[in-house]
């Protein structure tokens, strides 16, 4: 028997219009499940239970009284979760950190107000790490977020609670953010379709910065189309933003209906970190979907090396001056986790000129990079170097060893947001203990459509909607 959370978040929308089912019956359907399994899982860290029946009740009223509901917007009534990274007005607002445990938000971030005006309403806030630092979902003002998949490992980073509450059945689709691959990397664990947009896509603002151009909001969800309307929701560049994207060619979501020709897809198991051993089961999916590929009419060659280790030190500085963005009043030191203190330390150290230094060089090596990056329409890698690791595997470490361990976790995924290309990933792969193992396609600045068309072409021809967690039929 399909249940509500069988329907992808298009079907739920489209459903709503028609009247077959209600704003309020989705609300109430995802808040039971929450109560009922998110002690399993970790999405939550705060549900906006009151707030999302207010909204649900104010959203069938305009669908009983409008008279088209065609013409209601995208996501009317549709419930989606916002990452607690994201600032939502007058809701609890934590950054993942102790030290901001009592926070309400006393803002809309840009992002959140497109989604509101696409007619969503808000379950709650999804979990992230301290400050959105690390690639797994553990820290102080939430329980660990884990993968239904195998719910004694991680769900990833840092927009884990994001996709656990996907992956489970607790959200139709939810909002992640992206600095290192905070998409992707729990998009692979949670066996979902992530996208990081290309830089300046959609607005950081009005309150985060996008200095770096590293970090950017995007789609966690179970379909490529469920995903690309996501995207189309929350893209738009605002007034102040540093970056601006290229103009689409067209709606994302219609990029999910277009047979995306014959591209030429370069291919590589080489990550820009050194001494990374990418685990077998992670090798099979890469060679499995370069196969596909190639069985689907695509030419795959290998990549060049275009993006060497020397690179790594540098991302290193700039994520430790990152750390120090987000102000800890003091004496409140003490409630930061070890890896938080540890960063920041190294941020603090950093000086102008030596910031200033690492910028430059991760710019003059995307100089030489790009000329040959734009030579193919879609870049594939592994997303990840290992399979869902057990929860603890990087939290229980002293911070040195913690950070060496995601360094070597998540190899592949860092590139893509220092030279600010569109990044996806794809799960298309579940290894013999049932876990899911992503790969990622990465595509030319801009190149969002290409990548929808192209996943929507692999979903096509090894559907995945149908592999469930145990927790779905819960």
């Amino acid at each position: 028997m399909t249940q509500i959370h069988d329907l992808s978040a298009t079907r739920m929308a489209a459903a709503v219009r028609t009247r077959e089912v209600s704003p309020v019956e989705l609300a109430d359907h995802y808040l039971a499940r929450i109560e009922r399994l998110d002690e399993q899982v970790g999405a939550y860290v705060t549900v906006t239970a009151e707030r999302a029946r207010e909204e649900a009740r104010g959203a069938e009223k305009a669908v009983l009284e409008a008279a088209d509901p065609a013409e209601l917007p995208p996501l009317h009534g549709v419930p989606v979760p916002i990452k607690d990274l994201n600032m939502v007005n007058g809701v609890r607002m934590t950054f993942g950190s102790a030290v901001y445990a009592e926070l309400t938000g006393f803002a809309d971030d840009h992002a959140v107000a497109k989604l509101a005006a696409a007619g969503t309403v808000l379950l709650g806030k999804t979990a992230t790490p301290e400050f959105g630092l690390p690639c797994y979902t553990e820290g102080a003002v939430s329980p660990p977020a884990r993968t239904p998949w195998d719910q004694a490992r991680s769900a990833g980073g840092s927009s884990g609670g994001a996709a656990a509450a996907v992956a489970s059945g607790l959200a139709p689709i939810a909002q992640g953010s992206d600095g290192g691959g905070s998409i992707r990397i729990p998009s692979s664990v949670c066996g979902l379709f992530g996208i990081k947009p290309t830089r300046g896509r959609i607005s950081q603002g009005p309150v985060i910065p996008d200095l770096f151009g590293l970090s950017t909001n995007g789609p966690i969800a179970r379909t490529v189309r469920d995903a690309a309307l996501m995207l189309d929701v929350m893209s738009g560049h605002m007034p102040g933003d540093l970056y601006r994207a290229p103009q689409a060619d067209g709606p994302f979501l219609a990029g999910a209906d277009r047979a995306p020709g014959r591209l030429r897809i370069a291919r590589s198991l080489q990550p820009p970190v050194p001494d990374v051993e990418v685990h077998p089961d992670c090798v099979a999916a890469y060679e499995d979907a370069s196969a596909l590929l190639e069985e689907l009419g695509h030419e795959v060659v290998e990549l060049p090396q275009v993006l060497g280790s020397d690179l790594v030190p540098h991302f290193a500085t700039l994520w430790g001056v990152m750390a120090t963005m987000t102000p800890v009043p003091e004496g409140s030191e003490d409630l930061l986790q070890p890896l938080t203190r540890w960063l920041r330390g190294y941020g603090e150290k950093t000086t102008a000129p030596q910031l200033f230094q690492a910028h430059a060089a991760l710019q003059g090596a995307l100089r030489a990079a790009f000329p040959v990056m734009d030579g193919f329409d879609a870049i594939l890698h592994p997303t990840l170097a290992m399979p869902p690791v057990p929860v603890g595997y990087f939290h229980d470490q002293d911070p040195e060893e913690n950070f060496r361990r995601q360094t070597q976790f998540t190899p592949f995924c860092a590139m893509y947001n220092i030279s600010g290309q569109p990044a996806v990933n794809v799960p298309l792969h579940w290894n013999g203990e049932g876990l899911p193992i992503g790969v990622m396609l990465a595509g030319r600045l801009g190149g969002e459509g290409t990548l929808i068309s192209l996943s929507a072409q692999l979903e096509e021809a090894r559907p995945w909607i149908g592999r469930k967690p145990p927790v779905w039929t819960a």
